[in-house]
């Protein structure tokens, strides 16, 4: 199981040196986002006095850093004192969890509703989906030549696919990777109109499955509408998934509700990121339409599950901004960060008595560091990981109470 990190985080370490009759060795790490260089008499008494080194460390981008707080550990008669700090290369605001928040989702959920002074939306804000789409969304129509990965100098013959997109600020469409993928060229196409205009493909980024095209025809952004990006929804609120599915040429709108929120699989990537699980019908050609809840996007629809019924999922809006910024900051997509680890759970007792771990803790084992992860400055393979961002993580690997 690989656990990935992306954007300002930091975790609880149970170093296990775990070679007979040596005991785990305990590191705290905190988020430095917000805090000064030094550290405050307050902040000392609640850390207490074994607290040996506060080191501070930046990013080659000075985006995120990370505080380390070197604790004394004596174990045996033995002192043991470590001082390491493990930078996250991170760049832009994306704070995507990794956890499912489980149980305590409903109760952050009703923090979140009075916290920022908003209304749940509900199924009759849907029906402003409806005008709000017509003049923003678009039918894309791709001429694909894929690859022939047994005879490279040759290419598969052509052929055409549909999927949907969406105008954004900056007079720039918005739609799937998977939509433009081996692409020739690509044709859009307003609702209403049968002119098809030429489109360029800005950027794509196959990991989050998302692309931005360009229109240089003026005559195509006469009376068109950009969408604005919303918030993350909560649990049951509304949706409205606007495209154009198979079936029909015309615009279509699907509602439904947010089921579960939640890392995903992403299939055109083979990537695992945040994503959104609806019940609105998402079908093929509904790709890279939007989901709209109330008058702004909820998310991206992108693939549904097959062999389940009312089962869809949509990009969420955290993901989106992280690519669209990266596209605006740089002009190409630069992908997501990761600490580069894989582990599994800590669930079997013999595991869990090999590694010394008291029956209260919970984690998960380290079992592979790649080679390029600077997680090498801090971690090795066996180690123990108990919390992320101040979330302990279940024996499952998710994250808990």
């Amino acid at each position: 199981m690989t656990m990935p990190v992306r954007g300002l985080a930091s975790a609880h370490f149970a170093h296990n040196s775990c070679r007979v009759g040596k005991s785990l060795h305990k590191h705290t790490f905190a988020p430095l986002g917000f805090l000064s260089s030094t550290i405050g008499e307050e902040a000392k008494r609640m850390l207490g006095s074994s607290v040996r080194t506060l080191r501070r460390l930046r990013c080659c981008n000075n985006s995120s850093s990370l505080l380390l707080l070197g604790r004394d550990c004596c174990r045996n008669g033995t002192t043991v004192s470590k001082r390491k700090v493990l930078p996250l290369c991170c760049k832009g605001e994306s704070n995507i969890s990794i956890f499912d928040i489980g149980e305590r989702q409903s109760s952050i959920q009703r923090w979140y509703v009075v916290r920022s002074k908003r209304s749940l939306h509900t199924e009759t804000d849907a029906y402003l989906a409806i005008e709000l789409a017509l003049d923003s969304v678009v039918k894309i129509f791709t001429v694909t030549s894929s690859p022939n990965y047994f005879l490279p100098w040759q290419n598969k013959s052509q052929r055409e696919t549909m999927g949907s997109g969406f105008v954004i600020p900056g007079k720039k469409i918005l739609t799937n990777a998977h939509v433009v993928a081996d692409h020739t060229f690509v044709l859009v196409r307003k609702h209403g109109s049968p002119t098809k205009y030429r489109a360029e493909v800005l950027a794509v980024g196959h990991e989050c499955d998302l692309a931005i095209l360009v229109v240089e025809s003026q005559e195509f952004w006469e009376g068109v509408n950009f969408l604005e990006l919303g918030d993350i929804p909560f649990l049951q609120e509304a949706v409205a998934v606007v495209g154009y599915p198979q079936g029909g040429d015309n615009i279509s709108v699907t509602k439904g509700v947010v089921s579960r929120v939640e890392p995903t699989q992403y299939v055109h990537g083979a990537t695992q990121l945040m994503a959104i699980q609806i019940d609105a019908a998402i079908n093929p050609g509904n790709s890279g339409g939007p989901a709209i809840m109330g008058n702004k996007v909820a998310g991206v629809a992108f693939q549904n599950l097959s062999g389940a019924e009312n089962i869809g999922y949509i990009i969420p809006v955290p993901v989106i901004k992280h690519f669209i910024a990266g596209v605006e900051e740089s002009g190409k997509y630069v992908g997501f960060c990761s600490m580069g680890l894989s582990c599994q759970p800590t669930e079997n007792v013999q595991l869990r008595n090999h590694f010394k771990m008291q029956p209260q803790m919970t984690g998960v084992l380290v079992s592979k560091i790649n080679p390029l992860s600077d997680a090498h400055r801090v971690l090795k393979k066996d180690d123990i990981i108990l919390e992320f961002d101040g979330v302990p993580i279940a024996n499952d690997g998710t994250g808990s109470g």
